[in-house]
């Protein structure tokens, strides 16, 4: 289980390695360009349900802390849509793994 560390607090949010390090390529591509969005997540009902979301800008400190050592094959098709939730008026979301039809290779 992976972390993503928003800005030098001690928020931190518990993601899968294999998901964080889509969202990883989704928003470094995004913030590579200076696009600043939104990001928005759900609790869970173990945690309590609600939502979170937060402003995702160049500036802004932001860690990808990964618990395993090997870099997954990445799912082209879902780094796409998880681009192209973040160009929505509601921010980045989590989508559901597609399934995979064009790895991206070296990444």
């Amino acid at each position: 289980m992976g972390k993503l560390i928003y800005n030098s607090s001690s928020r931190e949010l518990d993601i899968d390695d294999r998901t964080l390090a889509h969202l990883r390529v989704a928003i470094l591509n995004k913030l590579r360009r200076s696009e600043s969005f939104a990001m928005t997540w759900e609790h869970g009902v173990e945690n309590g349900s609600g939502r979170t979301t937060i402003w995702l800008h160049e500036s802004i400190p932001l860690q990808f802390v990964f618990s395993g050592n090997r870099q997954p094959t990445l799912n082209r098709l879902w780094v796409e849509q998880l681009l192209l939730s973040a160009n929505s008026t509601n921010g980045l979301h989590y989508v559901p793994e597609p399934e995979q039809n064009d790895p991206i290779e070296g990444e």
